[in-house]
């Protein structure tokens, strides 16, 4: 018995005396090298398509004067950053960006919660309206801005749907897409909103419909109020769903572009209504284009900046669910 023991403690068989953790060890090793492989697609993938393009840009972005036609620049340095951060259209564009998310991103999420709260509370037809709120989303963006556009432009034959409406009450007419600033804004943070909310929608009636129906009827038996049940049961059950939301809608509304094109056509700067990555195409492709040195950089900028506003999401929302 006491040899048993020892041969298992030593690391051998008690009926051959071979070693055992040899073959366990190979095992691991086997198990090990066949993950790897069948994660080696993937990983080829984001480093052909995503760390390649990432140190490609950095590089570009430091090359002062870069020609992509030569593949020659002068040198290198941080004057790209300085043109770029004292550009006017590139300020420009980062207000306007700013302006989009500040506004969109809480606007859409409070939104999208009211309504699935609505739905989620209707028994009758719930999928035919479930359905309704959700076509947008699976609508065409340019087809959605250019119905935008026309209810709201005003024409030499027409003020435009909005503006017919506005009358009634003794306003307007206003020239939402080449009129003032806050007009122009105004009509892209309500398209930006009209096409986030059915996916913000969709996500969070499916959220309310996970939680469990045994915490609802707890709490009536216990006599506590519906607001009570919404701010003790309802929202801690999805949160996670709602940072979710929040982290994608910054990241979305960041990466905005099509929209503006959509409703103010491809010369956004002269329309004032240009974003962060609507420079950086214009730096490469449109009428100012030509400069891949002045696009990286731009593009670094908004990944930062992207960047930063995901981790402080992502440590808020990690200290509330410890809480």
């Amino acid at each position: 018995m006491s040899a048993h023991v020892d041969n298992q403690e030593s690391g051998r068989s008690s009926i051959t005396g071979k070693p055992t953790y040899r073959k366990s060890s190979t095992l691991t090793k086997l198990k090990s090298l066949k993950a790897w492989l069948y994660l080696l697609p993937a990983l080829l993938f984001l480093g052909i398509f995503m760390v390649y393009p990432l140190i490609d840009v950095l590089i570009y972005s430091f090359e002062e004067g870069y020609n992509s036609a030569s593949q020659t620049s002068f040198g290198t340095g941080w004057f790209n950053y300085a043109y770029v951060l004292h550009d006017p259209y590139f300020l420009q564009a980062v207000k306007n960006t700013f302006i989009i998310v500040i506004i969109t991103v809480p606007l859409s999420t409070l939104l999208a919660l009211l309504i699935s709260l609505g739905l989620n509370s209707i028994k009758k037809l719930k999928e035919v309206f479930q359905t309704i709120f959700f076509l947008p989303y699976v609508t065409n963006t340019l087809a959605v801005g250019l119905v935008f556009m026309i209810m709201f432009k005003k024409t030499p034959y027409t003020d435009g749907l909005i503006n017919m409406i506005l009358a009634v009450f003794k306003t307007g007419p206003i020239d939402f897409i080449d009129g003032p600033y806050w007009a122009k804004m105004f009509v892209m943070c309500f398209y930006t909103i009209w096409v986030v909310l059915p996916f913000k929608v969709l996500i969070l009636t499916s959220a309310l419909a996970s939680v469990d129906e045994v915490y609802y009827k707890a709490a009536r038996i216990d006599g506590t109020s519906r607001f009570r049940q919404f701010t003790h049961i309802t929202l801690p059950m999805i949160s996670p769903m709602i940072f979710y939301l929040v982290i994608t809608g910054f990241i979305g509304a960041f990466k905005a572009y099509s929209d503006e094109v959509a409703i103010f056509g491809t010369n956004l700067n002269s329309a004032g209504m240009n974003t962060i990555v609507g420079y950086v195409y214009d730096m490469l492709y449109g009428d100012s284009g030509g400069y891949p040195s002045y696009a990286a950089a731009a593009a670094l900028i908004l990944f930062a900046i992207v960047f930063t506003i995901t981790v402080v999401n992502l440590l808020i929302s990690k200290k509330t669910s410890i809480r």
